[in-house]
């Protein structure tokens, strides 16, 4: 049993799980948090399934051995395709970001069908699907892999003309065809999840453009703050909640390039990254 005094273990391929670190700190702010970003190793959603759980295996352990009480899987790929062995194989609760985002995007789409802009891993592996699946027996799920977005994040464009025409090109998937030009469109979906961390960063753009496209809003989920909400109910259930009232730490480390990393760091967590330390995974 890990001591509620101990912190939270939290990894992604690069830089998009700090979108989850960030719900976690506006959620359960009195938390600290280790952060390993495997982005000598990114992307991982155009791996194989087998790399995949190669890979995180190797964070999952190295978080295990900094002494965490609970670890985070903050990366929709590897939600989609490790999460079982991961659990298997740690003696450590362990969540991810798929089965929160399905959850509430049930709940958002009543009967229609699920949108969810995801990487190409995610979209292939059904695991939307299968999450959505557990929660509703009637829900269809509509993917649309959206890789040009994690590029553009990653270069801070997340505003103007070029990420509005990229976003624009995923989201037409989930509307019927322009009858009349310059009229909304009939959606095919209730709802549209963010199914990759570095999305959130494109929230509001992607929420304009549906109602553009739609002429009416629809609901955006974002994966990250549902797994925030998740992360508390574990803790709770467990009692692993941290005894401290003061501002949880955070520690970030990434497998390679760490001051570019922290360089853009910022843009994801919203706020001012600490140091960035380097470490070389034991094994992966």
């Amino acid at each position: 049993m890990r001591s509620p005094a101990a912190p939270l273990g939290v990894f992604d391929s690069g830089l998009g799980g700090l979108t989850v670190v960030r719900a976690l700190r506006d959620r359960l702010p009195h938390e600290s948090i280790v952060y390993l970003g495997d982005n000598a190793r990114v992307p991982y959603g155009t791996r194989s399934p087998e790399t995949v759980i190669r890979y995180a295996l190797g964070c999952a352990r190295e978080l295990e051995s900094r002494g965490v009480k609970g670890l985070v899987v903050a990366c929709n790929t590897v939600s989609s395709v490790a999460l079982e062995v991961l659990r298997a194989e740690l003696d450590l609760p362990v969540s991810g970001v798929i089965l929160p985002g399905a959850r509430a995007a049930t709940s958002a789409a009543g009967d229609a069908p699920i949108g969810v802009l995801g990487t190409l891993g995610t979209i292939s592996s059904g695991a939307y699907t299968r999450a959505v699946a557990s929660f509703s027996s009637r829900s269809e799920v509509l993917g649309q892999a959206a890789p040009l977005l994690v590029a553009l994040a990653e270069e801070g464009w997340t505003e103007g003309e070029v990420p509005r025409l990229v976003v624009r090109r995923y989201l037409s998937a989930f509307f019927g065809p322009e009858e009349i030009p310059g009229l909304p469109r009939a959606s095919k979906v209730g709802c549209v999840v963010l199914g990759c961390t570095h999305f959130p960063l494109f929230r509001g753009l992607i929420e304009r453009e549906l109602y553009d496209l739609g002429g009416r809003g629809i609901p955006v989920v974002d994966s990250a703050v549902q797994t925030a909400l998740d992360v508390e109910a574990f803790l709770d259930e467990r009692g692993l909640g941290t005894p401290s009232r003061e501002r949880g730490t955070l520690e970030v480390f990434v497998t390679d390039m760490p001051k570019s990393f922290e360089s853009v760091a910022s843009r994801f967590l919203g706020e001012a990254v600490p140091t960035v330390e380097q470490l070389d995974l034991r094994a992966g």
